[in-house]
């Protein structure tokens, strides 16, 4: 395949490269994209959620999960996407190298990358929803939203999380990420209970995660009720997370592949 030089015609090209790599493993994961909400929803949300009688902010427990889940799969999968991959593209594979040799620009490179994140990212949630519509989790239309929401939430970790990826150079830092951010953001950002109750300073540091801003809007949207802060609120906040992220990938893509 010829490269185009730059612009949105290259990032197009970067993304088919990865559709194309994709295609290779995409049964495995559309596979786990049904059973791992199956087998969370029934562990959590009917197993867990049958000891919590008296539901959660008024609501049974397993709609109150289902939002945080969708959420949280949604970061799961960008994280995902955006650690290993990423570093074996400049370490192991070397394929961001190949690219800019091409030759690509380095906005086309990542473009083309987070595109492929936010579709992986959106045809895990898409998956996670349909589940959640068959154990009757969804109670309104706009649970619809989640759709491009769990894009925002993907993009809001993944571009960050690119930038790291690309300024370590070992992968023992990537299990630091997961240790110590990502696994703690999970727990803590109002996935599994309200996030009021938890002391005054990890409720803070809830509220700094860009995942409890998802949590927030897509128990929302699938409950029918209005969001504890602002929408606009939240979606600026979102969309912070994705800009400054992505100045940062920029910089660090560029200190690897530009000499």
């Amino acid at each position: 395949m010829r490269w185009p030089a730059s612009g949105p015609a290259a990032a197009l090209a970067v993304l088919e490269y990865h559709l194309a790599d994709y295609r290779r493993t995409w049964r495995s994961s559309a596979v786990s994209s049904f059973v791992l909400p199956l087998l969370t929803m029934v562990g959590f949300g009917l197993g867990v959620g049958a000891y919590v009688t008296q539901g959660v902010d008024g609501v049974d427990y397993l709609d109150f999960l289902v939002p945080g889940l969708i959420a949280s799969t949604a970061l799961q999968v960008a994280v995902g996407e955006a650690t290993w991959p990423v570093l074996s593209g400049f370490n192991w594979i070397k394929s961001y190298f190949a690219q800019i040799a091409a030759p690509l620009r380095v906005p086309d490179i990542l473009g083309g990358h987070v595109a492929f994140v936010a579709f992986r990212v959106l045809a895990s949630s898409a998956a996670f929803l349909l589940v959640a519509a068959v154990f009757g989790a969804l109670h309104s239309v706009w649970a619809l939203a989640t759709l491009p929401l769990v894009v925002l939430i993907g993009l809001s970790v993944a571009t960050p999380v690119f930038a790291y990826a690309a300024w370590v150079r070992s992968d023992s830092y990537l299990a630091i990420l997961f240790r110590f951010a990502i696994i703690p953001m999970t727990l803590f950002a109002g996935v599994f209970f309200p996030v009021e109750s938890l002391p005054v300073g990890l409720r803070w540091a809830a509220y700094v995660s860009p995942l409890w801003h998802g949590v927030d809007l897509c128990r929302a949207a699938t409950l029918g009720i209005a969001p504890q802060w602002s929408i606009t609120g939240h979606l600026l906040y979102l969309a912070a997370w994705v800009i400054g992220g992505w100045l940062l990938a920029v910089v660090a893509f560029r200190r690897r592949l530009v000499i």
